[in-house]
């Protein structure tokens, strides 16, 4: 099975045919090759609200079912990436106490 023509647009990187799906997992989107691949380790299928949808095949699931086709993440075979974004997750350097007006009890 292949993704119908609408879906299908191009890699900003490398300018090869994707697809944008979101991940069953959490619903964050995620770039997958456009062409069917026997390697894939994704299963694509599309939702009946005619959105892309993603999983990652595993031992348990390791087959597609008959609606879903099997797909390479772009990411593992783009050869320009895009570069990575920090995730924000370090810690932050502090210089000091902000300063706040005293608001002392009232009773």
């Amino acid at each position: 099975m292949k993704p119908a023509s609408h879906h299908v647009t191009h890699c900003k990187g490398c300018r090869a045919p994707i697809c944008w799906a979101l991940t069953t997992a959490n619903g964050r989107r995620q770039p997958v090759d456009a062409t069917p691949s026997a390697e894939g380790n994704l299963a694509v299928t599309q939702g009946a609200d005619g959105l892309l949808y993603v999983r990652s095949l595993t031992k348990a699931h390791p087959e597609p079912r008959p609606s879903e086709w099997q797909a390479m993440p772009h990411h593992a075979t783009c050869p320009s990436p895009p570069p990575r974004r920090s995730s924000g997750g370090g810690q932050r350097s502090r210089s000091g106490v902000r300063r706040a007006p005293w608001q002392g009890l009232q009773g």
